[in-house]
């Protein structure tokens, strides 16, 4: 692991995912992170998802709050608000996202933490902000990407908006949090003061997203959804491969400005006869053509098995990906020879593998 912060302490008080994706990044860099959490069961996440055994911690808790410190301190009480105020006296970090309003009426705001420490960062994750017409509404995941533009643009044409299954409205806050704190402390090394850092989870999730908005830039009209098809005027598609399951598939791009991918995939095929098929023969042919291309290729991917196809094109400089399942990216044999995930033996869940840090440092 990184000790690239070490010697920085962070007084954690985030829960869920959004903060604890944060801290989780600041304490793979090194950081030491004191998890705070409440009394009687701790983090509410200990019991998310766990129906497997609810009488232990869940894979949900585990896989966001590893590298931590955690104890518990009843903030209603005064004499836990006293035992929380001397915690953040000597703490680098303060981060939080609990709901609108909270820590200001535990007597933890920035304002009451800034009095106490002035060279602390208080780092905020709030659905909407701090202030704006939205401030006083919470936010979960869905909503974040509802609001920001993110469910619109996904899903298939004619059809309902669709959830996008990576956490980009949790995770993807942290990570953006965790910019901002590194950036603080930085910008305290030359003044000697802290601050507050804040992001709204809507506006994490519209950073996300702001490429899907050139066409509504350009002509004033909202993206729609396209599925799996590009929408910038190249190919794009799921192949279906052998096997018949429900993630038997390759995706594979070919870009308008990369003709040779699409020379390229017909070699692979053996099919160069596309190649002066008038359906095929420009990009936005293929893209206007794009079932007939997709249903052309997949005479050949529905024969072979998903990691094969996905070799044999992207050996020839083609952009493409098997369709990974859940369990087979556990068992990744890449992802495990770069230790991104990797076994751990825990004390109560015992042997388990692990999503580790990938952000690499080479010091």
């Amino acid at each position: 692991m990184s000790q690239a912060l070490k010697g920085i302490r962070v007084i954690d008080f985030t829960h869920d995912q959004a903060g604890p994706s944060c801290t989780q990044m600041l304490a793979w860099l090194g950081a030491d992170v004191i998890k705070i959490e409440r009394p009687p069961y701790g983090d509410r996440a200990r019991r998310l998802w766990n129906a497997d055994n609810p009488k232990l911690d869940s894979f949900f808790f585990l896989l966001l709050n590893s590298n931590k410190r955690s104890t518990v301190i009843n903030l209603r009480t005064e004499d836990g608000k006293e035992i929380a105020r001397r915690l953040v006296r000597n703490a680098d970090i303060v981060a939080e996202n609990l709901g609108p309003g909270v820590m200001e009426r535990l007597g933890l705001g920035y304002e009451d933490v800034k009095a106490l420490n002035p060279r602390v960062i208080y780092a905020s994750i709030k659905g909407f902000g701090s202030y704006g017409p939205y401030s006083g509404f919470k936010c979960f995941e869905p909503v974040a990407q509802a609001t920001s533009g993110a469910m619109s643009v996904t899903g298939e044409t004619g059809g309902p908006p669709l959830v996008n299954g990576a956490n980009i409205g949790d995770s993807g806050t942290g990570m953006h949090l965790t910019i901002a704190i590194l950036a603080a402390l930085v910008q305290r090394n030359a003044t000697g003061r802290g601050q507050l850092v804040e992001v709204a989870m809507q506006e994490a999730v519209l950073n996300l997203t702001r490429v899907k908005f050139t066409q509504t830039l350009a002509t004033g009209k909202p993206l729609e959804r396209t599925g799996n098809r590009s929408a910038t005027g190249g190919w794009s598609d799921l192949l279906r491969c052998a096997g018949n399951g429900s993630n038997d598939y390759v995706y594979m791009t070919i870009p308008p400005d990369n003709p040779e991918m699409f020379e390229a995939m017909t070699e692979v095929i053996g099919r160069p006869d596309l190649r002066s098929d008038a359906r095929f023969a420009t990009p936005s042919a293929r893209a206007n053509n794009g079932a007939a291309l997709t249903a052309e290729i997949e005479t050949w991917t529905k024969e072979r098995e998903k990691r094969e196809v996905m070799k044999a094109f992207a050996r020839r400089g083609i952009v493409c990906g098997a369709v990974l399942d859940t369990a087979e990216v556990l068992a990744d044999p890449h992802l495990r020879e770069r230790e991104t995930i990797f076994d751990l033996d825990h004390p109560t869940r015992g042997r388990f593998s692990v999503i580790g840090c990938p952000v690499r440092l080479s010091d």
